[in-house]
């Protein structure tokens, strides 16, 4: 059984008499264990399919199973539970609190469990030391890290759940080409463990890095390929 699933799914935004088609009765299957990327210009329909896969949004028409359970069949608590317990997020703008060090910051998701404080702490260290964050700057703010930095933490928060799913928005969109690099090679790293891996991106190059590419225009799929590129043929592209 996959651990995603999509059948023809469409997603259509209605204002007034106005009707706009993001996705157009799309269908594939990701496993477990896979790493993906995402790839479409804007208007294309990733951002929309990136919130159906992320439970923050659900199809119009079609069927989107998580790991066998329909979620169009699940209240709002359990896809808040689902958000919370199999999905971690990585956004380009890192969505770190200013005034929170960085271990707090990693310890947030785990705030509302019935994990001991002393246990969070140890799962927020396990999840930064994933991520390649140094340890010497576990008690700094964010505003005393750089960018690539910043994104480790936001990776580490993802992280540190243990969800089934890491999910990453344009991971390196506000990072300089190098620490992008960096942090793409922190997401194979993690794919190597075990983690499935979701990355929505518009640049070609960092869907390269992924293991298989499906490719989006005007909300239909347009390709669903594996990919083999190895991590020098990457940074070959890169440059």
């Amino acid at each position: 059984m996959s651990l995603i699933e999509c059948k023809n799914i469409s997603k259509i935004y209605k204002n007034d008499s106005v009707s706009t088609v993001a996705l157009k009765n799309i269908s594939f299957t990701v496993d477990k264990g896979e790493f993906v990327a995402i790839i479409g210009p804007s208007g294309s329909g990733k951002s929309t399919l990136m919130h159906i896969l992320g439970c923050l949004d659900t199809p119009t028409n079609g069927h989107y199973f998580l790991d066998g359970i329909d979620v169009l069949k699940l209240s709002d608590n359990e896809l808040a539970r689902i958000r919370n317990e199999k999905i971690g997020f990585v956004f380009q703008s890192f969505n770190l609190l200013p005034r929170v060090n960085v271990l707090d910051n990693v310890i947030l998701p785990l705030i509302y469990s019935n994990i001991n404080p002393k246990k969070r702490v140890e799962l927020a260290r396990e999840a930064l030391k994933k991520s390649a964050f140094p340890e010497e700057f576990y008690y700094h703010f964010p505003n005393q890290l750089s960018g690539g930095m910043q994104q480790r933490v936001a990776i580490a928060r993802a992280l540190v759940v243990n969800p089934e799913i890491i999910l990453a928005d344009e991971p390196t969109g506000n990072l300089d080409s190098k620490t992008g690099d960096e942090v793409l090679m922190t997401f194979k790293d993690l794919n190597a463990q075990g983690h499935t891996i979701i990355i929505i991106t518009h640049e070609r190059y960092i869907a390269q890095q992924a293991k298989r590419i499906i490719a989006l225009k005007d909300g239909k799929i347009i390709e669903d390929s594996k990919n083999s590129v190895s991590s020098k043929e990457f940074l070959k592209i890169r440059e």
